[in-house]
């Protein structure tokens, strides 16, 4: 992980800068050494037609990420993101019936949902105090049932006109990597560049210190998830367009790398600052390892363990304090050289 507990406030935000400098060289360098690879050992998964197919769902996955972040910062966990992003597919394609005119009607109804379940999300585990995975599996149970009551389990073709949104280039780049960038830069902005933002990392470094500094803690906490639960949401709308005919349960292939994007780019699972652009790079990086791995011949069944061998590796890099360990031995080896000496 990339912090340790802080234990006051300013030096938490000393901490983070250090773990700031760390996941983002970590991430960047990995994704290169990742890309050297493919070069070498499997090029089909890094020509031009193969990017342009897999880029829009690593921004998907991009999205997705950047949501599950704003929770692990507040300390918890968002397990409601399969049923999330599943509502959001069905309510995209299955209300329309394929008509353009019923598209807009239908994303305001998905919006809906998502507030809601990012509301109830909220107070349950801010105000309620419950536990934040057992809080947010009990809102996946009940967004799949409205998933089944709005589908029946079965899949629908989207609107031409989400296709051309979500599905459709300018100047040869995809609109959901388009989508992507702008969300980034949205919660970039919100996170590093407003009081609210700093706030909201304050709070989710040492929420006693924040209560002790006068700041309100659980409407931060809510907030969180509500903000998740938008962003899940958009990441089903453009699955929905991405995919012609996209099924009920599009969202159960999210869960696991939303968590390991948060893990790969830095962001302690103990809460604390994010880092919205390493999850980004993250989410890339994971969706081009699995290219990778189906290029050389891993089974696309075996894709779950690929990711979760990514995060054991991300969770093992920020768990070792690689700067102290270095120190240590430094130290250690000039003790005995001194003692020879004598």
């Amino acid at each position: 992980m990339a912090e340790t507990t802080p234990h006051s406030f300013g030096g938490s935000m000393g901490l983070s800068s250090m773990s700031l400098s760390k996941g983002f060289v970590t991430i960047v360098a990995s994704t290169l050494a990742l890309i050297l690879l493919c070069i070498i050992f499997a090029p089909s998964a890094v020509t031009a037609g193969s990017l342009m197919g897999s880029l829009p769902f690593a921004a998907v996955l991009g999205i997705v990420g950047l949501g599950q972040m704003l929770v692990v910062q507040q300390g918890g966990f968002d397990l409601s993101v399969p049923g999330s992003v599943s509502l959001a597919v069905v309510i995209a394609t299955h209300m329309p019936n394929g008509q353009d005119a019923g598209l807009l009607p239908a994303l305001i109804i998905a919006i809906g949902f998502a507030l809601a379940a990012g509301v109830l999300n909220g107070i349950m585990v801010a105000y309620f105090r419950l536990n934040a995975i057992v809080a947010t599996i009990g809102m996946n149970a009940l967004l799949f049932s409205a998933v089944f009551a709005i589908s029946g389990g079965v899949p629908r073709i989207t609107t031409n006109l989400l296709a051309h949104i979500a599905g459709g280039q300018t100047l040869g780049i995809p609109h959901s990597v388009l989508f992507a960038l702008a969300i980034l830069a949205l919660v970039s902005f919100g996170l590093k560049k407003t009081v609210a933002g700093r706030r909201f990392e304050a709070i989710g470094a040492n929420p006693k210190a924040a209560r002790a500094a006068g700041l309100s803690v659980k409407p931060y906490q809510a907030m969180a998830y509500v903000a998740a639960q938008i962003l899940y949401c958009t990441a089903g709308i453009l699955i929905a367009g991405i995919t012609r005919e996209p099924t009920a349960f599009q969202g159960n292939s999210l869960l696991l790398p939303s968590v390991a994007v948060v893990v790969l780019a830095g962001t302690s699972l103990l809460g604390g600052r994010g880092f919205p652009i390493s999850v980004v790079i993250a989410a890339f990086f994971l969706n081009q390892l699995s290219q990778f791995a189906l290029s050389i011949g891993v089974p696309y069944s075996a894709q779950t363990i690929v990711q979760a061998l990514a995060l054991v590796f991300g969770i093992g890099v920020y768990s070792i304090e690689w700067t102290n360990r270095f120190k240590k031995e430094q130290t250690s080896s000039t003790e005995e050289e001194n003692h020879e000496t004598v």
